[in-house]
């Protein structure tokens, strides 16, 4: 027997406060209903979450409805786990429906979305275009190794839609429950039953063209961008990555990974490898590398602030304070070893008043980690890799940006 319907706001007010006072009840950190896609060959494989809309500390009313709505049509939500993941089933969503009703004619556009997503789900099920096993309901209550598919992509939305900050929050062991699949469009194509069908496939000239292979969809295939962002080629932006307002990401040897970006408009024609994170009006150049925590970091998440230029072909291993400048061609390294002379020296220390280093001629990458104002540069006669107080202001084209 489904809850009547709630007839107006005050009434509704009180269904949510009501609704609160169960057993164990707390307000979830996320929470969202997704559509899944499944395995051609096994369904028990989910391939993918798509989030139509997500909740991250906030909308706790309608986290409410939507555990009051389970209990009623029969699933008990369990408060006192990490995650709750089940499937939407019709009952639920008249459940939904009917106590959103003094909200259902005024939901559209930027109102009520967890409304619009009910009433969209409750018209699909009407018209018999989807069944039961489409759709499931996420709830996280705390930030803990993902345990389902489910809430991996729910946390993948955090960090792409800029809901929650890069490098907050726990992705421990998502790659090991992501699906291996071959991405043709936005559908992902389980492995084992393309090889089950290759024959077929081709021979009626029904095999599909496949974008990518990989655990991770691309960015734009669940997001839209925020304005004035560009991305010039799909393939080089992760799910999971999260992107500024006003960042550009060119084609060629560009690259933006999982749980990596912007935090404002930056030029990106390199790599920003898994958890580094660029600031505000810095320039990553053509081929340069933000070493990530697997490839050279010693798992150490590496930051670039703001108005820095990394030159053509670089490679950055260690954080980079504001105003830096790493030359074309140049590495700096943790244990890369560096030249400073006193003058230099003296300049560097001024710009960063709380650096206590000795005076000294060389200096490990390590040392300078974080420090504003250093520009790297390679002497063209002996190789040696020498450190100045840098002289040029690194300005992106207001146009562009």
């Amino acid at each position: 027997m489904a809850i009547d319907k709630v007839m107006s706001k005050e009434a509704f007010a009180s269904f949510v406060e009501s609704a609160k006072t169960v057993s164990g009840y707390r307000d979830p950190i996320a929470f969202g209903i997704t559509r899944i896609d499944r395995g051609q060959k096994n369904e028990d494989k989910i391939l993918q979450a798509t989030f139509a809309l997500t909740n991250w500390n906030e909308n706790f009313g309608s986290a409410a409805v939507f555990a009051a709505s389970l209990a009623d049509a029969g699933v008990n939500v369990d408060f006192s786990a990490s995650e709750f993941v089940t499937e939407v089933s019709r009952d639920f969503v008249e459940n939904a429906m009917n106590i959103f009703t003094p909200y259902i004619e005024e939901a559209a556009g930027n109102d009520h979305k967890n409304v619009q997503v009910i009433k969209h789900l409750s018209e699909l099920f009407m018209s018999q275009q989807v069944d039961e096993t489409s759709f499931k309901i996420v709830f996280l209550f705390e930030d803990s190794a993902p345990q389902s598919v489910e809430a991996i992509y729910l946390k993948l939305y955090g960090l792409s839609e800029a809901k929650v900050a890069l490098r907050s929050v726990n992705l421990d062991g998502a790659f090991g429950k992501l699906e291996n699949v071959a991405w043709s469009g936005n559908m992902p194509i389980e492995l084992d039953w393309l090889r089950e069908n290759e024959i077929s496939l081709k021979l009626d000239g029904m095999y599909p063209e496949i974008s990518s292979v990989d655990k991770f969809p691309r960015f734009l295939q669940h997001v839209i961008p925020a304005d004035n962002t560009r991305i010039l080629d799909a393939s080089k932006v992760r799910m999971g990555a999260q992107l500024h307002a006003g960042t550009t990401v060119m084609p060629g040897a560009s690259y933006i990974n999982f749980n990596a970006g912007t935090t404002g408009p930056v030029m990106v024609e390199g790599r920003i490898s898994s958890s580094a994170i660029v600031g505000a009006g810095s320039d990553v150049g053509g081929g340069a590398s933000i070493l990530g925590v697997l490839s050279g970091t010693d798992g150490n998440p590496i930051s670039i602030g703001e108005n820095t230029l990394l030159g053509a072909n670089s490679v950055t291993g260690i954080p980079l304070g504001d105003g830096c400048i790493v030359d074309a061609g140049v590495s700096i390294l943790a244990g890369t070893k560096i030249s400073i002379n006193t003058d230099e020296f003296n300049k560097i220390k001024e710009a960063n008043p709380e650096w206590t280093s000795a005076d000294t001629d060389v200096f490990k990458g390590a040392v300078l980690a974080g420090l504003n104002g250093i520009h790297f540069r390679e002497d063209s006669l002996t190789g040696a890799i020498k450190a100045f107080r840098s002289t040029r202001e690194v300005k992106l084209n207001a146009d562009l940006h």
